[in-house]
């Protein structure tokens, strides 16, 4: 007699897999893939938010001063203090202003500073202050931090003209960062079309376009600079002065991007579904811009969070050679200007504050690219 008893050993259900995991609520796209690695990188989730702190939409709401109120010049940066005039301590911060004194400065002669310690200014959140407007429309006076009697602070210090160089960093961000966005953008946008096209046309047109960007590449780009600060009259409005400022940066820095675009369109041209679409009669047009312009795109956005640092420190450094804006507009070159003279930074040091904004900014965009270089291509 056959025994028909089952013997099958039931297994118990397998648990899914950390890969497995990830795609129980459906498929992950690209930009959640990108965004998922990027979130694993400290330095670029730090460079994210520094440079969301620096977009400036908000410069006069977190300035605590008017950028351009005048007061005592050369005043050193205020000391906060946890103390009251009596010695005694308290948990509410407080500043004891600059005023100036009776004693002169024995090698300038010029009145001494020093702090009021009979009159404190006691600091708060959320005071009133200048007016402004919230994103150009809306007007408001209330400021982040600043005095409760609405007493000027300087936390780092004034220029030779008495104005607060913590809110002219802030509220200069503005002109600074604008000038690189924009020629980023053209330059981006020059560069990556013209570094597809030529990788994806070859032959002669390739040839042609390949030697024009290395002239371009190949120019001396500092004697040019030096030698604008003669071309421009000195009473040309800023709105002339920052679009030539830009249109020059702009023409000759496209050409490193389109050369690097160019040798990746080179190298996707050859692969197996840019020939199939070749194959099946497939536009130019819509093989470049459906097929190898996204699987550029990482390179493209890597290169702009580099290039947005490059572009800042160009532009403080051409103001520090008097190739700025224009007052009553703010910007970190300008306010540069002011450290030209070595008695002046050996006197009053801490008017190099703004070189403070530009490392802060550099450092901000290149943590950012690097999280992004990481995320976008681990390989």
């Amino acid at each position: 007699m056959t025994d028909t008893t089952d013997t099958t050993t039931t297994l118990p259900p397998a648990s899914p897999s950390t890969t497995n995991a990830r795609f129980v609520h459906g498929n992950e796209g690209y930009f959640a893939l990108v965004w998922r690695r990027f979130r694993r990188s400290v330095m670029g989730m730090i460079g994210l938010v520094m440079v969301l702190l620096l977009m400036a939409l908000f410069a006069d709401f977190v300035a605590p001063v008017d950028p351009r109120a005048n007061g005592i010049g050369f005043a050193p940066p205020d000391h906060i203090s946890f103390f009251e005039p009596d010695g005694s301590f308290t948990f509410v911060p407080r500043i004891y202003p600059i005023v100036e004194t009776d004693e002169l400065d024995p090698v300038t002669f010029q009145p001494m500073n020093g702090p009021d310690l009979k009159n404190p200014h006691v600091l708060s959140l959320f005071v009133r202050g200048f007016d402004y407007k919230i994103l150009w429309l809306i007007p408001s006076n209330i400021h982040l931090f600043g005095s409760r009697d609405g007493a000027p602070i300087h936390l780092l210090g004034t220029d030779k003209f008495g104005r607060d160089i913590l809110s002219r960093g802030i509220v200069g961000s503005r002109i600074s960062l604008t000038i690189a966005l924009i020629v980023v953008f053209i330059t981006t946008t020059v560069g990556t079309t013209i570094g597809i096209t030529s990788g994806y046309m070859g032959g002669r047109i390739d040839a042609w376009v390949q030697r024009f960007v290395e002239l371009v590449l190949a120019f001396p780009q500092l004697p040019l600079y030096l030698a604008l600060t003669s071309l421009i009259p000195i009473t040309a409005p800023s709105n002339v002065f920052i679009a030539f400022v830009i249109g020059v940066m702009a023409a000759l820095g496209w050409a490193q991007l389109s050369r690097e675009v160019r040798g990746k369109t080179l190298a996707l041209a050859r692969v197996e579904y840019v020939r199939a679409a070749m194959a099946i009669g497939a536009g130019d047009g819509r093989i470049i811009f459906r097929h190898i312009l996204p699987n550029v795109m990482s390179h493209v956005i890597v290169g702009v969070t580099l290039a947005i640092p490059t572009i800042v420190l160009l532009e403080s450094f051409l103001g520090f050679l008097g190739f700025a804006v224009k007052p009553p507009l703010i910007s970190w070159g300008l306010m540069l200007q002011d450290t030209g003279a070595f008695s002046v930074i050996g006197s009053y040091p801490w008017i190099l504050s703004p070189v403070v904004f530009v490392l802060i900014t550099v450092f901000a965009f290149n943590a950012l690219g690097d999280g992004l270089r990481d995320a976008i291509d681990p390989y």
